[in-house]
């Protein structure tokens, strides 16, 4: 039985032409880009040529992009290292409820060094509210940090628009747009943000390969120390074969990203659609108008979403229950539990995400299997 993989959001399956052009670097060309000779300097020439595709990605230059482990690398780094690089301004950081763990407990690490932290509300939808982070700004502020679509709902932040109120107050912003890049269009000049983190392993590219896009002018202090790679903001031989794999992902997400939307609001409607044919009771969670088009977040009331996976799964069916950071331990997912301050949502509702290789006869499968499980555990209409 082939398994139909609907947890695009937790990870990606690598793309054959990303393993292509990763595997010269990996057999071949094994040299250090920091070296002069001909061996490194082709390597660096890999690396420089990444670091364009990066940058044109987003809008930026090539200094202003860091490469880093991932996500939760880029985010730290961006946290941590603006916190500390301005401490002398302040020690006050604003975050919203909903962010991913790798910001969440970075912001509880800073707490812990004495820095204060906001965390901001969010509506039933999963957005914060631009008059209360500018309600929340004080005179101490350095940071804040919100992510640009949410990993769990998909639900999409008003970025440029929280990025405006600000700059002028010349406040740094960052914002995690690991699930948001690649799939939607993303122009730093035009968002007007300090710090944007980005992953490969979500565009179908390898593990263990991110960036973090630094605005020229922004001061981060360095999380690592030893040689003097990245411009002096990331110490440690680059991963040139993880890197070159970054960037032909970016590249492919990005000639493909109108496609791709497309057809994932195709599934995310076939999938409802079923739902609403099988007589099922349950309800989408997150905003109905801006959201990432590969995430559907749906709760199933009376049905638990443990007992909800284990049968899918044994069905082939591999979705989630949110973000693949908690996997393995049922606690109600925080952002449900922010949105619908409810824990019982938490523990019915389950994650399904869209990605590379599915198409939409696997997208009726599921969800008829899903339905079908559903009926079973007791959450069809009453």
């Amino acid at each position: 039985m082939d398994t139909i993989y609907l947890d695009h959001a937790a990870t990606s399956p690598v793309r054959p032409e990303v393993v292509d052009a990763m595997l010269p670097y990996l057999k071949e060309n094994f040299g250090n880009p920091s070296s002069i000779h001909s061996v490194g300097r082709k390597n660096r020439a890999a690396l420089d040529e990444a670091r364009q595709t990066i940058a044109d990605s987003i809008g930026a230059s090539p200094n202003e992009i860091v490469f880093t482990s991932g996500g939760t690398e880029a985010d730290n780094m961006a946290i941590v290292g603006a916190a500390s690089a301005n401490i002398g301004k302040g020690k006050h950081v604003i975050t919203s409820s909903v962010e991913h763990h790798a910001v969440l407990h970075t912001c509880r690490y800073l707490e812990s060094q004495g820095f204060d932290v906001t965390y901001l509300p969010v509506d039933r939808s999963g957005r914060v509210s631009v008059q209360e982070l500018q309600e929340s700004v004080r005179e101490d502020t350095i940071l804040v940090t919100i992510m640009y679509g949410n990993n769990e709902v998909g639900t999409l932040q008003p970025i440029a628009e929280l990025a405006s109120i600000l700059k002028e107050q010349g406040i740094l912003f960052h914002t995690d747009a690991v699930q948001a890049y690649g799939l939607v269009p993303i122009d730093v000049k035009q968002l007007d943000v300090d710090l944007l983190s980005g992953s490969a392993h979500k565009i179908n590219g390898p593990k263990g390969s991110g960036f973090l896009y630094v605005r020229e002018g922004v001061s981060l202090a360095p999380n690592q120390y030893g040689g003097e790679q990245e411009r002096k903001r990331r110490a440690g031989t680059e991963n040139v074969p993880g890197i070159v794999g970054l960037a032909e992902a970016a590249r492919r997400s990005q000639d493909s990203m109108e496609k791709r939307r497309e057809k994932y609001e195709a599934f995310r409607s076939k999938m409802l659609e079923i739902f609403d044919d099988k007589g099922i009771d349950y309800e989408v969670n997150g905003s109905g108008a801006d959201y990432l088009p590969h995430v559907l977040n749906v709760y199933f009331p009376n049905v638990n979403s443990e007992s909800l996976l284990v049968n899918l799964d044994l069905a082939g069916v591999a979705a989630s229950s949110g973000s693949a950071c908690t996997a393995g331990s049922f606690e109600p997912s925080h952002v449900l539990e922010a949105m619908y301050d409810d824990e019982a949502r938490g523990r019915s509702s389950i994650r399904f995400s869209f990605g590379y290789g599915n198409e939409i006869e696997q997208i009726e499968k599921a969800a008829l299997e899903t339905a079908k499980i559903v009926k079973r555990l007791g959450g069809g209409h009453q």
